[in-house]
């Protein structure tokens, strides 16, 4: 019964992350569904091995969306 009741529970999805070094290059790849919980790790939009080692293009990194501080008092 357990089985058949995860089959409609919601699953979180995974996301995809990517380790920077100082320079900005792209030293591992991660799929998780949390965030990496060591410094350097950012989100992306999916995971491409020939990114390792080289540069990580700006349109890979999935943009945080920011709340105005006076939306979160409300």
């Amino acid at each position: 019964m357990m089985s058949l009741w995860s089959v409609f529970s919601p699953r979180t999805r995974m996301r995809c992350y990517a380790l920077l070094d100082a320079q900005g290059t792209c030293r591992a790849l991660r799929e998780s569904h949390q965030p990496p919980a060591e410094p350097g790790w950012i989100e992306v939009r999916e995971l491409r091995n020939q990114w390792l080692g080289q540069p990580l293009p700006c349109s890979a990194r999935v943009r945080v969306a920011v709340r105005p501080a006076h939306a979160l008092a409300a």
